[in-house]
């Protein structure tokens, strides 16, 4: 099976987690297709498997490269148009075809919401993990908003199977209008890896962060972050218990220095930062807490639960699936009861531990192979129907 994944995203100015979980699964499907059932390269049930990525003019091995530790781990082939004009012509017009590029396919993935063309004979994979173009419209740019609904309208229309990353996402796909046959469970891994006491030592003294516990916050900034019910909260702590740590790229919308400005010093903004940093801050909180109006899939919840560190989710969104009962749900803008919740496991050590332990457990069953596997399985569902 020969199948062509699109890899556009890795080129983007600020890759988010569209790119991460391309890049993963990718990687898994072709880990797992070299070593097959008992070790038996390429024997994973649908013969060998080829992935070859798609890209646009300017980019790929004679064009600029992917941003910096984006790279994908499968060859790119180039189509010949830049990568916003080819967004549009696939939407507008449903040209050109991938096959333009890779040659001769069994199947096409869609890895985002940006739709190729489906020709006939070639199955169509897209997959979803969210829909909050329909949910919260305001929240994107007029020429966003009508890219993003146009690939929706297109993965309903056209996609021979849909891969949903969380059940809630699945739910909502349903609910829009997709044909809940065609929809498949493909939840995603965490990439995360636990950190040594030495490392997170070294980055919570380099940023400060070494004098007191820290409530940490990773995403971002935008609405649907709900970033306020997480501010007042935290003011309602008592002074010098802990700090506020807020970490990842700025977004819109929200005015981040204006919210936290009434915590003065107990608020500490740290903006992007990489993936290793990262696993060092989530090893170091105290708590993580992450009010999201709705989350696709729930990634950053997993990635404290990795290091073992207690998180607190909102409610009704794709992070409180992937949490389950090993950490503690609240609606999410019920500001008394985030309060008293992160008030409760900062002063109850032996309670933010247990809870830290069971997520390790629960966050260990999200792995990059339970997706390839399921990914997998959908492509055979798409090439048999």
């Amino acid at each position: 099976m020969r199948v062509a994944v699109t890899m556009l995203q890795c080129w983007h100015r600020t890759p988010g987690g569209t790119a991460r979980a391309a890049i993963e699964q990718a990687r898994a499907i072709r880990s797992l297709a070299a070593a097959g059932p008992g070790g038996a390269p390429g024997a994973v049930g649908v013969g060998s498997v080829e992935l070859v990525g798609v890209g646009a003019w300017g980019i790929g091995p004679w064009g600029r490269p992917p941003t910096p530790g984006w790279a994908p781990p499968v060859p790119v082939r180039r189509l010949p148009a830049p990568q916003q004009v080819l967004y549009e012509t696939w939407h507008r017009w449903r040209l050109p075809p991938v096959q333009w590029a890779t040659g001769r396919v069994d199947l096409v993935h869609a890895t985002t919401i940006t739709v190729p063309p489906r020709r006939r004979g070639v199955p169509l994979a897209v997959t979803v993990h969210d829909l909050f173009p329909l949910d919260f419209p305001d929240q994107f740019t007029p020429r966003g908003l009508a890219m993003m609904r146009r690939g929706i309208e297109l993965a309903r229309d056209e996609a021979d199977v849909v891969l949903c990353s969380s059940t809630s996402t699945l739910e909502r796909c349903a609910a829009a209008g997709f044909d809940r046959a065609r929809l498949r469970l493909v939840p995603l891994g965490v990439s995360a890896w636990e950190v040594s006491s030495d490392r997170v030592s070294e980055v919570l003294a380099r940023r400060g962060l070494d004098r007191r516990p820290y409530v940490l916050w990773v995403g971002t900034v935008e609405p649907r972050k709900n970033l306020p019910t997480l501010v007042e909260a935290f003011s309602r702590l008592q002074p010098g218990s802990a700090d506020l740590v807020l970490a990842g790229p700025s977004g819109w919308q929200v005015d981040l220095q204006s919210l936290v400005a009434p915590l003065g010093d107990r608020a500490r903004v740290l903006g992007r930062v990489d993936d290793e940093e990262l696993a060092a801050l989530n090893a170091g909180a105290a708590v993580a807490a992450l009010p999201s109006h709705a989350e696709g899939f729930g990634l950053t919840a997993l990635e404290a639960m990795v290091q073992g560190t207690p998180v607190v989710v909102s409610a009704g969104s794709a992070s409180e699936e992937v949490v389950g009962d090993a950490g503690v749900v609240l609606p999410a803008t019920d500001v008394a009861a985030w309060s008293d919740a992160l008030g409760r496991l900062l002063a109850e050590p032996a309670r933010a531990a247990e809870l830290g332990a069971a997520g390790r457990v629960r966050a260990a069953t999200y792995t990059w192979r339970r997706c390839a596997e399921a990914t997998l399985e959908a492509y055979r569902a798409a090439v048999a129907a």
